[in-house]
């Protein structure tokens, strides 16, 4: 739970909800939605979460878990007519404070650093690990978000 009408929900139908898949093809390519949805459902070191406002979900966070205090970001996305609202703050802390992690981290390109600055991520670049395409590492220690 977050607030009145928010909701943080663990995701693990045996399909994938439609409003979900939307928001995970804006995390990856849409053709990697379904393969993606797939290791959250098979895997426990894999966990999927819905943020729900009123009866529609409009942000979703996937964590991969390392240890017992250690976790990735491995997608995050809200609805492009939330953003701006601090959903995607508020499902980080949701997910550092629910799991007691103390570093939570993510993988990003230029588009989304400062999102993660803002929040007080450290950001360190990673080079240009593709063509014309610089990846940033984004690191969380505690869980103050």
């Amino acid at each position: 739970m977050i607030g009145d009408d928010h909701f943080m929900i663990a995701i693990n139908s045996k399909t994938i909800p439609s409003s979900i898949k939307n928001l995970l093809s804006c995390a990856t390519s849409e053709e990697n939605v379904d393969g993606s949805y797939e290791q959250y459902k098979h895997s426990q070191h894999l966990k999927l979460y819905g943020f729900e406002q009123g009866v529609t979900f409009v942000g979703c966070i996937g964590i991969k878990f390392f240890n017992s205090n250690k976790g990735e970001i491995k997608h995050i996305a809200v609805s492009p007519s939330e953003r701006g609202n601090g959903i995607g703050g508020k499902m980080i802390k949701f997910v550092c404070q629910e799991h007691l992690l103390s570093m939570i981290s993510a993988e990003t390109d230029q588009d989304a650093v400062g999102f993660y600055r803002r929040l007080g991520f450290n950001i360190t670049s990673l080079g240009e690990k593709y063509p014309n395409v610089e990846r940033f590492l984004c690191v969380y220690n505690g869980v103050k978000v």
